[in-house]
Order: structure tokens, then sequence, then C-alpha cells
């Protein structure tokens, strides 16, 4: 049960660091299962491990932390990783959900998805409010930022899922005490 919640737990904040960038949790996963015993990637995951693939997602990297830091091209960026940045949360929510037996892995895939562009969504909903208040100049700091969140929550979610927990439980409050306030709201007005 233990194994369970860690695993799910791993694969909710893989998965949410994918929304801020696809190909940091993929490069932490792709090293940690080749180099270390820290995460196994069952089949067909386990393809991630490939020295091919590690080199591919090491150039995508640096393609995307460069694009990303640069007002406009970010945009494009955002749009062309509507697509990325979901497929990757489902890859990666999947791969670390795939030693659980009770989780189904289509499931465990789409839940991945909707975490991963839920991220996605909000990031590319307010860095064009980050171009237009700061004239372009405040996009590389809030990308450095995306980044270094991705690359923590990633690390968190292998090293100590328990982390991963502690972060989201008042994170889900904060959105459960919001969504009670506009439904009092809601039937006051009406």
């Amino acid at each position: 049960m233990i194994t369970a919640i860690s695993q799910l737990l791993t694969g909710l904040g893989l998965s949410s660091a994918s929304g801020l960038n696809a190909y940091i949790p993929l490069l932490i996963v792709a090293l940690t299962a080749r180099f270390t015993p820290l995460f196994k990637l069952n089949p067909p995951f386990d393809l991630l491990a490939n020295e091919w693939v590690i080199g591919a997602l090491v150039v995508l990297l640096a393609i995307e932390m460069i694009v990303d830091k640069i007002p406009a091209a970010d945009t494009i960026n955002d749009l062309i990783q509507t697509f990325i940045r979901p497929a990757a949360g489902a890859i990666l929510f999947a791969a670390s959900a795939s030693a659980i037996s009770e989780l189904n892995p289509i499931f465990a895939a789409i839940l991945g998805l909707i975490l991963a562009f839920s991220v996605h969504a909000t990031k590319s909903a307010a860095r064009p409010i980050v171009t237009a208040t700061t004239a372009g100049l405040g996009n590389a700091f809030v990308s450095v930022g995306e980044d270094l969140i991705a690359t923590g929550v990633s690390l968190a979610a292998i090293i100590a899922p328990v982390c991963i927990g502690v972060f989201l439980l008042p994170v889900i409050l904060f959105i459960a005490w919001r969504f009670a306030g506009r439904r009092e709201k809601s039937s006051a007005a009406g």
C-alpha cells in the first residue's frame, strides 16, 4: 500500500513538472533509471533509458531552455508544447504507475495528461501577462524559475515522493476552499 501511494505521488509530481517543461522530468527519469536503482522503468517505458533517447532529450531540453526565454518565441513554443507537455505527463505518470497492478495504465496516462495540461495551460496563460507587464524583460527570469521548479519537483518526486503529498495537500485544500466559497456566493446570489 505504501509503495502504491509513493508511486502515485511520484506520478503526480513528474506529470505536473512536465507541464512546465516536458524534457526536464523526462530526462531526470531517464538518467535516474539508467544510472541508479531509484527508479525502475518497466517495458515499454524502459526505452526512456536508452542512450539515443537520452541524447535526444538533452538536445530538445537545450532548445526548449533557449527558446522559452525569448519573448514572442516563448509563445510559439508554448503553442507547440501544448501537445508535447501533456503527452510527457501521460508517459511519466503511466511509467511511474506501471508497477502498480491495481491502477489501470490508461487511467494513469489520462491522469498524467490532465495534470500536465492543467499546469501547461496555466503557464501559457500567465506568460503573455509577464511579457506585457515587463516588456519581455521578465520572461527569462520566469522561465528560469519554471525550470528550477520543474527540476526540484521532479527530483522530489523520485527521491522523496512524500514531499509531493505534503505540497499537494495545501493546494488541494485551497482549491476546495475556493470552490466552496464560490458555491456559497452563487447560492446566496441565486
